[in-house]
């Protein structure tokens, strides 16, 4: 009976002990044909690993500390699905790699992680959530990543939140270069989401710097979702120029419908001036898997050299049509 007693509660503390520490293995294989237009060679057609969103191989995981505390990670791979190669420059884990911790304060990470100002306009803003032809990062600036960094997130109050994140630069001789500076603060008290957003890059070579703020909208009606943002942006050397979207998403059952229209007003003389128009079609075979197709068009004024690309290319036209199949788990 002893015997049975120990082992009874040496089972029960491995059941609390996996309750309390989860490791979650998680990813996306997407894939499929993009048709350009306007290339230098004309019009190309290729197979591409990653249209709608980067196929992608992660580890996340928490531990319960006790008293509302826990340990975050996370550990995330890009690759290549059409080659089986890594994305990112060959990073390991050079999609995300962070780690920190979470509690009634809010959360504080460290790593390698997605900017809040990019999180604010390309899973708010941008009906396409930076993949497809017709995604805002083909014009407005993303600022995707910050290497080196800490982030805070304050707690949900009264539908308000917060995050600020510091990038350091790690120049030898000067800590000011290379440096990163975003922060967003959110409204959310129901279907309307409104955020206001920074983000500041110091030049790594010269005292200068980039900078982009933005407000962000997004009203949920029924099977509708409205998406809106207005950016101004200043670059080195006078840089400057203002960015509008407009966008739609339209949900019944298995159909997704995309639509959005995104400007750009360069300010300086040159007046290189762009406009985009974004459509797309998703259709969900599951809860993790659908099939999808798009389409995206710019208009380049005065020399303008934007160019339609997708999660994973930049893209060499401008325009381009997709057609692909993602899988998620």
């Amino acid at each position: 009976m002893k015997h049975a007693v120990t082992a009874a509660l040496a089972l029960a503390g491995a059941g609390a002990a996996q309750a309390q520490s989860q490791v979650q293995l998680y990813g996306i294989v997407d894939a499929g044909v993009v048709a350009e237009y306007g290339t230098p060679g004309g019009t190309t057609t290729a197979v591409s690993g990653g249209i709608a969103s980067g196929s992608r191989l992660g580890l996340k995981g928490k531990e319960d500390l006790g008293d509302g505390l826990a340990a975050v990670f996370v550990l995330e791979s890009g690759f290549a699905s059409d080659t089986g190669t890594s994305s990112h420059g060959g990073r390991l884990f050079g999609r995300q790699a962070w780690v920190g911790l979470t509690g009634p304060f809010g959360g504080i990470s460290a790593g390698r992680q997605y900017s809040p100002y990019y999180k604010a306009l390309g899973d708010m803003a941008d009906p396409f959530e930076d993949g497809f032809a017709g995604q805002a990062m083909n014009i407005i600036a993303g600022n995707r990543r910050m290497d080196n960094s800490v982030a805070y997130r304050t707690p949900v109050l009264a539908g308000w939140s917060a995050e600020v994140a510091y990038g350091a630069g790690e120049v030898a001789g000067d800590a000011t270069r290379n440096r990163e500076l975003s922060g967003s603060l959110t409204w959310a008290p129901g279907p309307l989401i409104v955020i206001l957003t920074h983000h500041r890059r110091e030049d790594p070579l010269l005292a200068d710097h980039a900078s982009n703020s933005a407000v962000v909208l997004r009203y949920t009606y029924g099977p509708l979702i409205g998406h809106a943002a207005f950016v101004r942006n200043r670059g080195p050397a006078g840089a400057d120029s203002r960015d509008g979207l407009l966008g739609l998403t339209y949900k019944a059952g298995p159909h997704r419908v995309l639509v959005s229209v995104v400007q750009r007003d360069d300010r300086t003389a040159a007046r290189r001036d762009a406009r985009q128009v974004g459509i797309g079609y998703l259709y969900a075979l599951s809860r993790r898997t659908d099939l999808y197709t798009a389409y995206g068009h710019i208009d380049n004024d005065n020399g303008a050299s934007y160019k339609v690309g997708n999660a994973t290319d930049d893209g060499a036209g401008n325009a381009a049509f997709n057609l692909g199949i993602r899988h998620t788990f």
